[in-house]
């Protein structure tokens, strides 16, 4: 019979081990004590069963459900604060008396007026939903006062238009919002039922397909009745609320009084009583306060007068009409803080936060002491031991020189001889030649325009110096973008003298550049974390877990704010609304602040570095000039001369250490007093260490080119500039890299090898670097623009008149 053979395909077991087999013993006596890995994690992570994977998992979602109930409980109960909502009109046709009129009904409610200086705003209690409201007013054309009241507010309301859903002022309004983070909000059109009924429905359809754009999930509520009313109120109270990570950790309050008493040595300066309800987190009287857009400030005590808006409020009803439900509670801010009141802390000096913002610098601290003999002994061994090189260098050469002498081949000496005896024809076409600049500036001469119609009431409003410096702003974006960081060597100063804090580099990317190396004069004022990420995460665990003793969320508070300017109670009155936040352990420090910002698309308007710019850094609204430089990963980062509108932007400021996630938003003040938002982003690190360089660019043009070998001129205009950059390296457009050989002359025409041979229309480079830093220009006192906003949006807004 024939043999059987298996296939390819048979199985392959693997051979049994033969030998003694190890014991429990013998293994644990090799451990010697140490126990496998797969033990160690089941004692760590402590594997359930199924069944317990499914009972976990039920009561962390039972504990999630209960936590956001209780929020939305807590949220405009008689225990909590009031359910703050922001009504923004989103379109000029929308009328908001009768929005008013819909939302003051006395069948909702008992309505509560409350007049802080101009801002119009009211209290809604609703005893059979067991809920209170306060409702605040924001013309979309008041920028700051929107963006200030929605770092406070719980909900947003817009109001749409069953038309056009919003006009331009609008939408630029919503585009700010969304850059800072919204809140909850709630959509509603206004005036739909005074369309005729055909065209209600093609209507609602069309303002859905406008509306999915901005808001794709959500609903619209209708708002022309009072029944709809009522169910815009459900909404509200039941909607689930969204939070914004910087108000999340932090104590704010919204002012509803204020009272001002000047102190006896200046009356400019004095105490503010601040009247409104505690949010956000408890509220230590030791802590720093931070009023928006005037600065930080401290305590002296917190007061807990009488609630002016308890829910189980009486209502009385007026004689002669009856079914009028409604209770004014025009209350006076100066006699609820007098009346019934209870201080509930004073601050402790001895554990108040400090408001130093910064250092005071010590002029004796950098003095560095001379090195003793010990040190310069070593110091000449370590040069001795070091590693010697041995090169063919010409006669008379020192040893200095002999170190930037290149170990190549040239293979050009008879090519040396020509160039000798051309060079006095060169040098005589060379004074013939005119420059470039002279050239341009006869072009420019002898160039006419054609005369156009003028029309002098448009020639009126033109401002002709601001036109000039925007042309000639965008002159200079025009030549970066084609010509990156290309400069023009000056004729009138000597180049070594212009570039001295220049230097050459290797290669940008892996080249050694020392953080802590020249560092100017303001960085001994600000402070440093040592690591910025753990001190981070420490106080956020903080927070979290420890209990803080003070003002309890919900609770109505009067705080007696220290050494406050008389202006912030004048722009009170005049209608910007007045909020405070609590900050952060060193968040009152300054330091370095990095932002990661990208263009806004609806502006064009080129921005320089170091231009003065507004900033909305979280909960903080400031003046700076800030740097530009590109958002890499790498250890140094290039300069931006200009804000560009194709990549993120890293923007580097001086300013209050403000710990992430915090949104930025950035506003440029124009001629006529208005704000244009720029760029928006969020906040990066607080890293004084972040190398921003500057790259400076010059260009020569080959004149004479053999081999490896060009003469290149209009780099450099002297002999001696010439030998000072010798050592940094050169490159071309075209990718050729070399060095500086030797000048040729006095005129600054110099030899120069290449690792190959030139073309005549390359154009030959030298990269020079400095380190650049920010300017001090921070300025946290940037009021409401009250003018020009209410000039600017009071022929497209109505005026409310509560009364």
């Amino acid at each position: 019979m024939a043999a059987h053979r298996s296939g390819p395909l048979k199985q392959q077991n693997k051979p049994h081990k033969g030998g003694r087999h190890r014991g429990r013993g013998s293994a644990q006596r090799d451990g010697k004590g140490r126990l496998e890995m797969k033990i160690l994690c089941k004692k760590v992570k402590k594997e359930l069963s199924r069944i317990d994977q499914r009972h976990r998992a039920n009561q962390l979602r039972k504990q999630k459900k209960e936590a956001v109930l209780a929020e939305k409980r807590h949220l405009g109960s008689k225990d909590g604060p009031p359910h703050q909502v922001l009504v923004v009109p989103l379109h000029n046709r929308i009328s908001l008396p009768e929005v008013l009129g819909l939302l003051q009904d006395g069948d909702l409610g008992t309505v509560c007026l409350n007049e802080c200086g101009n801002t119009h705003s009211f209290m809604l209690l609703c005893p059979q939903l067991k809920h209170r409201w306060f409702f605040t007013f924001a013309k979309p054309g008041d920028l700051h006062t929107v963006l200030d009241l929605a770092k406070v507010a719980d909900t947003i309301l817009f109001l749409l238009d069953p038309l056009e859903a919003w006009d331009s002022t609008g939408d630029y309004c919503l585009s700010c919002l969304f850059a800072q983070g919204l809140p909850t909000y709630t959509l509603a059109v206004q005036g739909v039922s005074g369309l005729p009924l055909k065209k209600q429905i093609d209507a609602k359809k069309k303002l859905n397909k406008v509306v999915e754009k901005r808001f794709p999930d959500d609903k619209l509520l209708l708002l022309d009745t009072q029944q709809e009313a009522s169910m815009l109120l459900r909404q509200l109270a039941n909607q689930k609320q969204r939070h914004l990570a910087f108000r999340d950790r932090r104590a704010y309050l919204f002012a509803h009084a204020a009272d001002f008493v000047p102190s006896e040595e200046n009356n400019s300066v004095g105490t503010l009583k601040i009247s409104g309800y505690v949010r956000g987190r408890t509220l230590n009287v030791n802590s720093l306060l931070h009023i928006v857009g005037y600065g930080d400030f401290q305590m002296k005590q917190i007061d807990a007068p009488m609630d002016p808006f308890p829910l189980n409020t009486r209502v009385n009803k007026s004689q002669k009409d009856s079914s009028m439900a409604m209770e004014i509670c025009a209350v006076d801010a100066v006699v609820n803080m007098e009346e019934d009141l209870k201080i509930l802390m004073k601050a402790d000096p001895n554990k108040q936060e400090s408001l130093q913002a910064e250092v005071i610098p010590d002029p004796m601290e950098g003095e560095q002491t001379w090195p003793t003999e010990e040190e310069l002994n070593e110091a000449d061994d370590s040069v001795k031991q070091s590693s010697k090189v041995v090169k063919k260098v010409p006669k008379g050469t020192s040893s200095y020189q002999a170190e930037w002498i290149l170990d190549e081949v040239d293979g050009s000496d008879g090519e040396g001889d020509e160039y000798d005896m051309e060079h006095e024809d060169f040098m005589e076409e060379d004074s013939q030649v005119e420059s470039p600049e002279e050239e341009d500036e006869e072009e420019c001469e002898t160039m006419t325009t054609g005369e156009s119609v003028r029309d002098d009431l448009y020639d009126e409003k033109v401002d002709e110096e601001a036109e000039e410096k925007m042309l000639e702003k965008y002159k200079q974006e025009r030549l970066e973008e084609m010509f990156p960081d290309e400069m023009d060597t000056p004729r009138d100063v000597a180049a070594r003298v212009r570039f001295q804090k220049y230097r050459g580099l290797k290669s940008f990317r892996t080249s050694p550049w020392d953080p802590k190396e020249n560092l100017p004069q303001d960085y001994a004022r600000i402070f440093q974390f040592q690591n910025f990420i753990n001190t981070r995460k420490r106080i956020f665990k903080e927070i979290e877990e420890k209990e803080a003793e003070g003002a309890e969320v919900g609770w109505y508070v009067t705080l007696h704010v220290s050494e406050v300017p008389v202006s912030v109670v004048e722009y009170f009155k005049q209608g910007a609304p007045l909020i405070a936040f609590s900050l952060l352990p060193h968040e009152q420090k300054m330091s370095v602040l990095n932002m990661v910002v990208s263009r806004s698309p609806g502006n064009t308007e080129p921005v320089k570095a170091k231009e003065e710019l507004i900033f909305h850094c979280g909960f903080r609204r400031f003046r700076a000039s800030p740097l530009f430089s590109q958002h890499t990963s790498a250890d140094k980062h290039k300069f931006q001369r200009f804000l560009t509108a194709d990549a993120a932007v890293v923007v580097t400021v001086y300013a209050p250490i403000t710990f992430p996630p915090a949104s930025v938003l950035l506003f440029k003040q124009k001629s006529n007093g208005m704000h244009s938002l720029i760029a928006s982003g969020h906040l990066l690190s607080v890293d004084p260490d972040r190398i921003v360089i500057k790259r400076v660019v010059l260009s020569g043009h080959p004149f004479k080119i053999f081999t490896k070998l060009a003469v290149v001129r209009y780099m450099f205009f002297n002999r001696e500039d010439v030998l000072w950059f010798k050592p940094v390296e050169l490159r071309t457009k075209w990718g050729r890299r070399g060095h500086i050989k030797e000048p040729l002359g006095t005129h600054g025409h110099m030899k120069c090898s290449f690792d190959g041979k030139l073309k005549s229309q390359d154009t030959v480079l030298m990269n020079l670097y400095k380190r650049v830093f920010p300017k001090w220009t921070y300025d946290p006192y940037v009021p409401e623009p009250v003018s020009w906003v209410k000039s600017e949006t009071s022929s497209t807004v109505p005026e409310v008149d509560i009364e």
